[in-house]
């Protein structure tokens, strides 16, 4: 099936069912959508997998969204996605990549070590700060950001 995935940089409308899966707040992504460079994942034409990435400083690129439809999760079509964005911060010159996850998102941390990126931080209480209602993932509560960068 990896095979098939094609990953390019879109300007298509990404489904908002899709982005939920990554971020739960339709209010936070319209809030960087509109400023983010878009990758989809397709597979015979139909979207499968996105990724929203910002430019947040100079030479630094911050990873927002990165989604796959449950049904092709675990084939690696996120970590496609993932390099893809890689090799475009490189391509652009970006010197650092960012991207941060709940406290409670032990896999998603995985696949982003797996893919070089480092732990740098935490933000306490992020999500409680940021999104009106509270968010559970794993039957935890998402209170913190575990920010992670790779230097390109």
């Amino acid at each position: 099936m990896l095979e098939k995935v094609l990953i390019e940089v879109t300007q298509n409308e990404l489904p908002l069912d899709l982005l939920l899966l990554s971020d739960p707040s339709e209010e936070v992504i319209n809030e960087y959508i509109d400023q983010c460079v878009t990758f989809s994942a397709t597979i015979d034409n139909k979207i499968v997998g996105a990724l929203l990435l910002l430019k947040t400083r100079p030479k630094t690129m911050e990873i927002m969204n990165v989604s796959v439809y449950e049904n092709y999760q675990n084939k690696g079509i996120g970590t496609k996605l993932i390099h893809k964005a890689i090799d475009y911060c490189r391509e652009t010159n970006s010197k650092i990549i960012e991207i941060g996850t709940g406290n409670p998102g032990v896999i998603q941390m995985m696949l982003y070590q797996k893919c070089g990126f480092r732990i740098v931080g935490v933000e306490l209480d992020y999500f409680r700060k940021n999104h009106k209602e509270k968010i559970f993932e794993n039957g935890i509560e998402c209170r913190d950001m575990i920010r992670m960068r790779m230097e390109l």
